[in-house]
């Protein structure tokens, strides 16, 4: 290896790049990250942390005007959005100082700029939009991983101005509130945002394409979310096509088809937030000086161990298309830098990626992995399902929540768990035990038995658990 500079060299410090290099370097080897932003990536900066932070500032908002049912009462309550963003920030600053240490602590080389491949083996960096300071330098490994992520992807004929037509990026940072905006997509970011934007009393229209809000989930989970949205006053098309945006004078107006009806309408916001998924970055990256395959849609191509058909080029995250999740890349990240150390890992193959866990932190929260109930069907299980509702939980009650439910498809036969679906308070706190179960191969009669404290809201688990097996004890 001494013929390069590096024996590793990460281009991307996202939750996938940054904990790469620390996994190589703590594996003894000569580890440099370049990054052309900030570090932590897109999840740390505008994505995952930001997001959360501004949720929670939602949440509160929302104790506030429920006051009254805890015995509280004020006058005049005012509420500041821009405070909320401004916060959102800082925790963002502590975070990226953090990884900065990590960096300094496990001696990474971070190297600031833009970087492209040259050659197979060499990445040229030089000054970025945000590093414009950046030394220009040409850099080489002997293995190379590829961590660029991945961006908002807008319709087709559709413009995202930062504007008026904006991306997730903006929305994180708006410094004054819409009056009404129009969300287009109910993956993740869309509900999550119109979740927030509607705590501060923004006038939400979102717009699904599908047949349901949040169309990965389990339907009886999309359905409990499009209830409680539709409560708040969330007005939400589905089964209807955006057809054309335009900016107007005061805003800008969409035009949507309703596929159920073919009737056409046009709706008008001061903005429109675009979240219909990502592209990859991997057209920024030099990959035409490399032999490495992508796919049609600009994907990388890896196999299990996050190896690229070079043998020495690994690519790891939102890149890959495999599972656009912070804690998938970092999960990918693991595996390839001890691939490359010669170290022992576990292996992600292609199945794997179904059963990794999925988040979405509106309100209800949702959480879940593996099939949905119809995808098991489709698939030939005989299965039994377990479902318990948060009502009748005592810390659910003391928290004042009275939404949702634990939702477990197990195989009729062997009792392994095929798929979880959660909806309620924390739910996403609550997945951890039955994501181990599953990859443990720990069955719901095994979770049953387990003695979960009380009161908990982890009691649920137990009590679905119980319910796949015929003998829920609460209902």
């Amino acid at each position: 290896m001494s013929n390069y500079d590096y024996d590793v060299i990460v281009l991307g410090s996202g939750p996938g790049g940054y904990v790469a290099a620390i996994r190589a370097a703590q594996l003894g080897l000569k580890t440099a990250i370049i990054e052309r932003e900030n570090l932590g990536g897109i999840c740390l900066n505008w994505g995952c942390i930001p997001t959360k932070a501004l949720i929670h500032n939602a949440e509160v908002v929302e104790t506030f005007h429920d006051a009254k049912t805890y015995g509280i009462s004020f006058d005049n309550l005012t509420v500041d959005f821009g405070a909320a963003v401004k916060r959102s920030r800082e925790v963002v600053g502590r975070q990226t100082k953090g990884v900065g240490f990590l960096m300094k602590k496990n001696k990474i080389e971070v190297i600031e700029g833009h970087g492209v491949f040259l050659d197979d083996h060499t990445l040229k960096v030089t000054p970025s939009e945000i590093n414009e300071e950046a030394e220009t330098r040409t850099v080489s490994a002997a293995n190379i991983i590829v961590a660029v992520g991945a961006r908002a992807r807008s319709l087709p004929g559709t413009e995202i101005d930062h504007d008026r037509i904006i991306e997730y990026r903006d929305a994180v940072v708006l410094g004054e509130l819409p009056e009404k905006m129009i969300v287009v997509g109910s993956g993740a970011i869309g509900m999550e945002f119109s979740y927030v934007y509607s705590s501060y009393g923004t006038e939400i229209t979102v717009i699904e394409m599908l047949d349901q809000v949040l169309p990965l989930e389990d339907s009886e989970v999309a359905s409990e979310v499009a209830k409680s949205f539709k409560k708040r006053g969330i007005s939400l098309r589905t089964s209807t096509r955006t057809e054309k945006v335009e900016l107007t004078d005061g805003g800008v107006e969409v035009t949507v088809k309703d596929l159920n009806s073919d009737k056409t309408e046009t709706l008008s916001a001061d903005k429109v937030l675009m979240a219909i998924g990502i592209r990859p970055n991997t057209d920024k990256a030099g990959l035409e000086a490399t032999s490495i395959n992508v796919n049609e849609r600009g994907f990388i191509n890896v196999d299990e161990v996050m190896r690229t058909n070079v043998p020495h080029i690994y690519a790891i995250g939102d890149c890959t298309g495999k599972l656009a999740l912070a804690h998938v890349a970092s999960a990918m990240a693991i595996v390839a830098a001890e691939t490359i150390a010669g170290a022992e890992t576990l292996p992600i193959p292609d199945e794997r990626y179904q059963f990794m866990p999925r988040c979405t932190y509106c309100y209800p929260q949702v959480a879940s992995l593996g099939m949905t109930e119809a995808q098991a069907k489709e698939a030939g299980y005989e299965i039994n399902v377990g479902k318990f509702p948060f009502m009748p939980n005592g810390k659910a009650q003391a928290l004042n929540e009275r939404v949702g439910f634990v939702k477990i498809i197990a195989d009729a036969k062997y009792g392994e768990i095929l798929g979880a679906h959660l909806v309620g308070p924390d739910v996403t706190e609550l997945l951890p035990e039955l994501s181990l179960a599953q990859f443990m191969e720990i069955t719901p009669a095994e979770i049953a038995r387990n003695v979960h404290a009380h009161p908990t809201l982890s009691e649920v688990l137990m009590e679905a658990a119980h319910a796949v097996e015929g003998h829920p004890i609460h209902m």
